[in-house]
Formats: structure tokens, C-alpha cells, sequence
């Protein structure tokens, strides 16, 4: 019951970001989004991934949104999407079937072949590597903030020294 209402709050939540009309609300949306995702990941046993995904997912990624839009601004444009809507519902249609396949062999409807492993097997096992994924992923954050931060375009001579004859 618990993993049925997790799942909820994260479509409520992963909807409302996609919907919202402010990119700020979007961002807390997501958020919020990554942070049920990860309670779901620890209640499985999934606690490195977890805490990868409330510090990765929920933390630094906010951050450098919501730094993002504060820089760039909350222009309302009207941006035309990226990929065509037939290949979006054909992913989306996909999505679901794999999820309805997982869901039937994780209740037994499908049986497992004996010769392979299970998906639990393969997604819950401690993972050292996790670890190190998170470092490289906070050091790319800090560097693409730092970068955010630089200036973008150099100061000419020549405007420095007609702001000084102003002044």
C-alpha cells in the first residue's frame, strides 16, 4: 500500500512539473519528484541508489536549476518540442508495456526462465561504484556552476576606457 501511494505522489508530483507555467515551480515539482523516488529506492533495500538519488536527483540537480533560472530568467517562450509527438506516445507506450512486463513477472503471472537472474539480483546488490558515480556527478555540478558562473564574454579595452572617460 505504501509503494502504491509513493508511486502516486510521484506521478502527481512528475506531472504538475511538466504542467506548471513557472519553470521555478517546475524545478521544486521535480524535486520533490526525486525525492519519493528515492524513499521507494530505500524501502526496496536500494540505500546506496537511494542516497544517490536524494543528493544527485533531489539536491544538487535543484540547484543548478533553480541557479540556472535565475540567471537566465522566466521568459514565457513558446518552444515548439524536440521530438515529434508519434515518437513521444510510441515512448511513452513502450514505458508502460516494460513497466506492465516487470510488473507481471515481479507477481509471478510471467515465470522466470531458471537459467537467468532476477532483475532484483542485478539492481539491489551493494555497488561500490555507486559511490564513486556520486563524486564525479557532485564534481560535475560544482564545475558546471563554476563555469555558469564565469564570465562569459571578455571586457574590451576599448569599453573599459570610454567608461572611464564617462565617469
Amino acid at each position: 500500500m505504501v509503494y502504491v501511494l509513493l508511486g502516486i505522489g510521484i506521478l502527481v508530483c512528475a506531472v504538475l512539473a511538466v504542467v506548471s507555467k513557472r519553470l521555478l515551480i517546475s524545478a521544486i515539482w521535480l524535486a520533490l519528484t526525486s525525492a519519493l523516488v528515492s524513499i521507494i529506492l530505500y524501502l526496496l533495500g536500494a540505500h546506496h541508489i537511494a542516497v544517490i538519488e536524494l543528493s544527485v536527483g533531489a539536491g544538487l540537480v535543484t540547484v543548478l536549476f533553480v541557479f540556472a533560472i535565475n540567471i537566465a530568467g522566466e521568459d514565457i517562450t513558446a518552444l515548439k518540442s524536440i521530438v515529434p509527438k508519434p515518437i513521444a506516445l510510441a515512448l511513452i507506450i513502450g514505458a508502460l508495456a516494460l513497466l506492465v512486463f516487470l510488473v507481471l513477472r515481479a507477481v509471478g503471472v510471467i515465470p522466470l526462465p531458471n537459467a537467468f537472474v532476477t532483475q532484483s539480483e542485478i539492481l539491489w546488490q551493494p555497488r561500490y561504484l555507486d559511490l564513486l558515480l556520486q563524486i564525479a556527478l557532485i564534481f560535475a555540478g560544482v564545475l558546471g556552476v563554476l563555469g555558469l558562473l564565469a564570465d562569459s564574454k571578455p571586457v574590451q579595452k576599448a569599453e573599459v576606457e570610454e567608461e572611464e572617460e564617462d565617469l
